[in-house]
């Protein structure tokens, strides 16, 4: 017979569900194309191919910042509107769609949908921006008992209007296991 020595420290975080979170876990729906995520951060990537007429496809990738981090939903959420300008001047907060929804698991979901030029900066801390009109973004925070997941959609707007139907689907599918 043999014998496993099991620290108290590990014990006693086995026995703590939260000591292990659970991962996220979705569907990626028909269509969508798998890319091997540029950072540790990115849980998954994805490219949504474009419409004719687009210049670029669109992309949904699921971030993982840790238990703790990536901020509230309202921080995230006027983050993501403030990465969009309005053509005609408008502030972005004023024609954004924001939802409270639940996935199939019953996860929460804090949506953000919102058009224009997106002006993100290039790298967190950068001073370049982008400057790509037209686009849409759809930005979501998963709360889920092992912290917060974000998933953004963001692509050309027609780019991304094809493939809505699929984000939503997507987004129904997310769950913990």
């Amino acid at each position: 017979m043999r014998t496993l020595l099991v620290s108290a420290a590990f014990a006693a975080a086995a026995a703590s569900p939260m000591a292990f979170p659970a991962t996220l876990k979705f569907d990626a729906p028909a269509g969508w194309i798998a890319r091997t995520p540029s950072s540790s951060m990115r849980q998954a990537e994805y490219t949504l191919p474009r419409v004719q007429g687009d210049v670029e496809d669109a992309a949904v990738t699921v971030f993982f910042f840790g238990a703790t981090q990536g901020g509230s939903a309202r921080a995230n959420i006027d983050r993501w509107v403030s990465q969009m300008a309005q053509p005609d001047g408008r502030a972005s907060k004023d024609v954004a769609q924001m939802t409270a929804a639940t996935s199939a698991s019953g996860l929460r979901l804090s949506i953000v949908d919102v058009s224009g030029t997106y002006v993100a900066e290039v790298a967190p801390g950068a001073a370049e921006h982008f400057n790509k009109k037209g686009f849409r973004q759809i930005a979501v925070y998963v709360d889920t008992p092992g912290g917060p997941y974000f998933v953004k959609c963001l692509g050309p707007f027609a780019t991304v209007a094809k493939w809505d139907d699929s984000v939503q689907e997507f987004l129904k599918s997310l769950r913990v296991e």
